[in-house]
């Protein structure tokens, strides 16, 4: 059917308008400003839209100020715009497969992309997604997270959604810290850079025929991440502009109140020489805002090492800046001081066995690996983790050259940063009375490619995993020469997830009877004991308890009570830093 729809270039649904129009328009009547988009796959899209003014020069590191377009003009938003200042070409497999090629500070635009023949009364759902890369790179411009397959699946579902995406500020020109910039309100500009955005689209998206009502953010890793905090920002004191939010593979991260970002500010003032004064002071603020633009990214690419964060590299990361964060985030969720929303949170089976050591072998390799991840984690806490992890839970793979101590160093990776923390977050969201929801993603095309890509297999399930289905992009990922072995089941669950992401943005609920969603997703705390979630794909796809009766063996063999509970105590995570 789709196919079909694709060939005749329409599309209808139950309550909108058929519509063929050679260039897509969208009108703001109020400013009588019309824009202009394209064609693309079945789907009109609007690219390179300004939300934002330009950030560089005297605007670097400050609040965003929003772009205002001039009455009565016409935004040709037919191309891609440039993106925010990172390193060009490849960096970030398997999580992005487009290179970065045209960077520049005045990168504040997004992209509405829509149903083809929607109007200004349709009302549509809106989905805001913000990507990830460890606040170090990408684009709105990212391949495998194109728009166009899952606005394609929810008109087929019979519930059409539109997409939103932004570019934001990353690394040195989206979260510098120094008692300067915080003095002047100018700590986490890339989070403001999101809110901007995403008070744009709540102003404007109904000229697009979206529902300002009803916007759902979403975002995987270091964008999942951003979803967490821009539900915890002000405190939960502001209203938020938007009414749903889905954690993909990230919520939380430690360090936040580490000093990671800082001793990554103190690397590049010193590379380029702005180091006559205090870090902190107002001038060296100047002198780092005085270099052009490739200066000071080239300054933060030299100095971007593992020296600095011990934490796979997530170097540059919000800073509780008094104003947007006011307190840590497990401070402001332990007092329930977030927004009321509605959110599913979830993580792959193997998130980040990617990013693990593959040279483990042996206990004291893990005990060594997992105290540089949490280094300021004393080594009797440590040892206790360690503990609640026996390698005899874990097999090693002979065939993959990989050690069980490699698998059991990779799952406590996992359960500090994607598992656990999320787990906490969602409880402390449902002790609020907001409905949560919890996925552990099982299916994956990725591992063939990873075993051509960097002669590694045995992975598993990791990071970025769903992008395949949630996007509907399968076919992306038949590229490079890259292994492209689709399974039935693949074609299969990139309908079904598809179309449960866009279902949760109409309905709140990851899934809906007579639809080809996923089935009996139940909340993750239905008012018992018990919690839950919705293994996603894999031989066993369906809700499980995370122990007791009702746990699949394979979700209770994950120990997850236990483990989180140590994991989330008060005192671990004052010591994880967030």
């Amino acid at each position: 059917m789709l196919r079909q729809l694709l060939a005749i270039g329409l599309l209808s649904w139950a309550c909108g308008n058929l519509y063929v129009a050679a260039d897509p328009l969208a009108v703001d009547e109020q400013l009588d400003v019309t824009y202009r988009g394209i064609d693309r796959n079945g789907i009109e899209i609007f690219l390179n839209i300004p939300y934002g003014q330009d950030t560089g020069g005297a605007n670097r590191f400050k609040p965003p100020q929003p772009h205002i377009p001039a009455r009565g003009s016409t935004i040709q938003a037919t191309s891609d715009g440039p993106v925010c200042p990172q390193q060009l070409g490849e960096l970030g497999f398997p999580i992005v497969l487009t290179n970065a090629t045209n960077v520049s500070e005045d990168c504040l635009n997004l992209n509405v992309a829509r149903p083809k023949g929607v109007g200004p009364n349709d009302k549509l759902p809106v989905m805001v997604f913000i990507y990830g890369g460890s606040f170090w790179f990408g684009q709105s411009q990212e391949i495998t997270t194109a728009p166009d397959a899952l606005i394609l699946e929810s008109v087929e579902n019979g519930l059409p959604v539109i997409h939103v995406v932004m570019n934001y500020r990353l690394g040195f020109f989206g979260f510098a810290q120094s008692d300067a910039l915080k003095t002047e309100g100018s700590e986490n500009a890339g989070l403001r850079d999101q809110r901007l955005a995403l008070e744009w689209v709540q102003t404007n998206i109904h000229n697009f025929g979206g529902d300002p009502n009803k916007i759902t953010i979403f975002g995987q890793s270091s964008g999942g991440l951003a979803v967490g905090l821009q539900i915890l920002a002000y405190g939960g004191t502001k209203p938020v502009p938007f009414h749903q939010g889905i954690c993909e593979s990230q919520a939380l991260e430690p360090g936040i109140t580490g000093n990671f970002t800082i001793n990554a500010m103190q690397a590049v003032a010193d590379y380029v020489g702005c180091n006559c004064t205090d870090l902190h002071s107002a001038e060296t603020i100047a002198c780092l805002r005085n270099f052009d633009m490739n200066t000071v990214l080239d300054a933060s690419i030299q100095t971007y090492t593992s020296d600095i964060a011990h934490n796979i590299g997530d170097i540059w990361l919000p800073v509780v800046d008094g104003d947007f964060l006011p307190a840590p985030p497990s401070q402001l969720l332990r007092e329930h001081r977030f927004a009321n929303v509605t959110t599913m949170i979830g993580w792959c089976q193997d998130d980040l066995n990617f990013f693990t050591d593959f040279t483990i072998k042996t206990a004291n390799d893990t005990l060594n690996f997992i105290s540089s991840y949490v280094p300021d984690v004393d080594l009797e806490n440590v040892e206790q983790l360690l503990s609640l992890y026996p390698v005899s839970d874990f097999s090693a793979n002979q065939a993959a050259n990989l050690a069980s101590e490699f698998y059991r160093a990779a799952r406590i990776f996992r359960d500090i940063l994607m598992t656990c923390s999320p787990i906490g977050y969602g409880e402390h969201m449902a002790a609020a009375g907001n409905d949560v929801y919890f996925y552990n993603w099982n299916q994956t095309i990725l591992d063939p490619i990873l075993t051509k890509e960097i002669n590694q297999s045995g992975l598993g399930v990791v990071h970025t995993s769903e992008f395949a289905y949630v996007f509907g992009n399968l076919s992306h990922y038949n590229t490079d020469g890259f292994p492209f072995e689709p399974t039935q089941e693949d074609n299969a669950l990139q309908h079904r997830a598809s179309r449960s992401w866009s279902t949760f943005a109409s309905t709140g609920k990851p899934g809906l009877k007579g639809h080809n969603t996923f089935q009996n997703f139940v909340s993750a705390f239905p008012g018992t004991n018990e919690t839950f979630l919705f293994v996603v794909g894999g031989p066993h796809e369906g809700s499980s308890a995370i122990d007791g009766y009702q746990s699949h063996p394979s979700i209770s063999s994950q120990k997850l009570r236990e483990r989180c509970a140590f994991i989330n105590s008060p005192e671990i995570i004052r010591l994880l830093g967030y």
